[in-house]
């Protein structure tokens, strides 16, 4: 813990599809946003130990229980020890099966039970409500009588419970005894009205077999196919049910250094992840939520702005790049300033073209789906690439400082260009100026390699005319700009392991300087990417080693944070959907990697079984 905040990768991550809810070690809710995701967070004390507000539920004597997820679920089970007793605790926001547009019903209830198995134990309970990220405290009351559910004041929150509560100032609280064979349920319906307790029996019966049943459609079982199938439920826990757009993290301003000042808000929807997302589901066999997330990016593309903004919000509105600082709230462990909102909203980001024609592409090969018009649109932004990629820009990395060269910017806008010749190809668009884009593109590569690479450096580097480096070029190979195996791309692997590591597997994505203070840990994106670079490059087993030692690095629960620090403490947004993303890549790299191994080897015994 730090100055007394769990660490962030010991929260549980719970999803309706909808909004989600953080809930700590001791069994508190520290972070839950209403009506959806990127909401106002009536629960913050993630953020402020002293006013962030929480619903806190504690069983006296039992500080470490046992936690752990429903088989394939989001479902959150906690068993407690105390002397004297035991007890099971049972926490969701309930979900049901849908139609096939909405395929996860968010029920819009978070519910949290309690049952006693044997002897005695007593329940703490402490419901403190602040609305504004934490900013006003809320009062509570019965609008229909003692008998009634209770309504937190100036919010959409309101309460069911069989639990005897008092209202204390402007929190909720009680302290019981239970024993043997007693439930206790409460539940927090954030737009509707939550049902009477008893019926938290079908809620977690059919939350649960929504989660199992949404999982159990997944048909991977190569290597790590564990691992990948959390990751999965993960993202899809961290996609809006009412357009598909996958969040980046449920949560804004946790730190990418202890103290320090880089503290952002990721409730937005990034297009850099649009490849890594639409590949992974449907290569996992959700070919549903793969369609799903292609139409909502399109309809982003579809937007008259003549630029394509690197992230939106989760409604597919523009996201705004108004940042405002929340001064009431100390930051989780004193890193300041919290923020809601996201300045760079308004950057220009080339290689935001790249992965959103790259999705395209992929989508198109796999299904063959892509409309005429869905075209138009993503024809438009290559024409646009093609006009503008000698231009600078503010870099995947969104640097707040004058626009450069970047290096993959520039991969990335030739990413754009390949994939729109091959997508007018595909699609039989003769007016297409095909040509021009393949003189484009064959300048821009050139550049690239040419200005792109530094041969005193051995590697690929951060700008033009920068000898920094820069892990995003890791995915150089991923996108198909060179062969894993070119001499230029095996060395920037080795350059970016001996430069920007902080740990066996552990690097940075650069250490330029952005202009803040401070620096940050090992990106986990990278880490992972680096996995998957190794496996292009031919090195199976370096490869296999590092992602092993990325596994150990995960939470408790399985869950991972934007960033690592050397000592292991998680850092950043969390959970962070494109580490995730890159989790579920890198083993299915390794998978190829391990048949095209046992290919070798059957070929090396002369094409004979043993």
């Amino acid at each position: 813990m730090s100055d007394g905040f769990p660490p962030i990768d010991s929260y549980a991550f719970l999803s309706d599809t909808h909004t989600a809810a953080l809930i700590a070690p001791d069994g508190a809710v520290e972070w839950f946003c209403v009506p959806r995701f990127d909401g106002d967070a009536v629960f913050a004390r993630l953020l402020d130990r002293r006013v962030g507000g929480a619903f806190a539920l504690r069983v006296d004597g039992d500080d470490s229980p046992a936690r752990r997820y429903l088989p394939d679920t989001l479902v959150l089970q906690t068993r407690y020890a105390p002397p004297g007793g035991t007890a099971v605790g049972h926490d969701f926001l309930a979900v049901a099966a849908g139609d096939p547009a909405h395929p996860i019903r968010a029920g819009q209830v978070l519910v949290r039970r309690i049952t006693v198995d044997s002897g005695t134990v007593r329940l703490r309970v402490r419901l403190d409500v602040r609305a504004d990220h934490g900013a006003h405290p809320t009062g509570w009351d019965r609008p229909d009588g003692p008998d009634g559910h209770w309504r937190a004041q100036g919010t959409p929150l309101l309460l069911r419970t069989d639990l005897p509560l008092a209202a204390d100032g402007t929190a909720l609280h009680a302290d019981l005894e239970l024993t043997a064979g007693d439930t206790v349920t409460l539940l927090l319906g954030y737009d509707a009205d939550p049902p009477a307790p008893p019926a938290a029996t079908g809620l977690l019966a059919d939350t649960s077999a929504t989660w199992r049943d949404w999982s159990a459609r997944g048909d991977y079982t190569g290597y790590g196919a564990d691992l990948v199938r959390h990751s999965a439920l993960v993202l899809r826990g961290l996609s809006f049910d009412r357009t598909g757009a996958l969040l980046a993290a449920p949560t804004t301003s946790l730190p990418e250094e202890i103290g320090g000042v880089r503290n952002w808000d990721y409730r937005y929807t990034w297009h850099r992840d649009a490849a890594l997302l639409l590949l992974a589901l449907f290569r996992l066999g959700h070919h549903e939520e793969g369609g799903r997330y292609l139409r909502f990016l399109i309809e982003v593309c579809q937007a008259p702005a003549g630029t394509l903004h690197p992230l939106v919000g989760i409604g597919g509105e523009t996201a705004s790049d108004h940042e405002r600082i929340l001064t009431h709230l100390a930051g989780y462990a004193g890193s300041r300033p919290v923020r809601t909102g996201n300045g760079a909203a308004e950057q220009v980001q080339f290689d935001t073209y790249g992965h959103v024609l790259d999705a395209a592409l992929a989508f198109h090969e796999l299904t063959g789906e892509l409309a005429a018009d869905q075209w138009g649109s993503l024809r438009r932004h290559v024409e646009t690439i093609a006009r503008r990629w000698r231009e600078p820009d503010h870099g995947v990395w969104e640097i707040r400082a004058p626009r450069q060269h970047y290096v993959n910017s520039k991969v990335m806008s030739w990413v754009c260009l390949d994939r729109g010749i091959r997508l007018a190809g595909l699609l039989g668009d003769a007016t297409a100026p095909v040509e021009a884009w393949r003189r484009e593109a064959a300048e821009l590569h050139a550049e690239v390699l040419d200005r792109g690479y530094d041969a005193d450096v051995g590697a690929f580097v951060l700008a033009y005319g920068s000898t920094e480096l820069d892990a995003s070029l890791l995915r150089v190979p991923l996108v198909g700009f060179l062969p894993g195996d070119d001499p230029r791309m095996v060395s920037t692997i080795d350059r970016i392991q001996e430069r920007l590591a902080i740990g066996p597997g552990l690097v940075r994505r650069y250490t330029a300087d952005d202009g803040l203070p401070g620096e940050e840990g090992a990106f986990l994106l990278c880490c992972f990417e680096l996995v998957s670079a190794l496996v292009l490059a031919r090195r199976h087993d370096a490869a296999r080693e590092i992602f092993e030692r990325l596994v150990g690095h995960a939470g408790p629960l399985g869950l991972y944070a934007e960033q690592l620090a050397a000592d292991g403490t998680a850092l950043g947004n969390y959970p962070q959907a494109f580490t995730h993303l890159a989790l579920i890549e890198a083993a299915l790299n390794l998978d190829d990697a391990r048949d095209r191994d046992a290919l070798h080897a059957w070929a090396e015994r002369g094409g004979r079984e043993r």
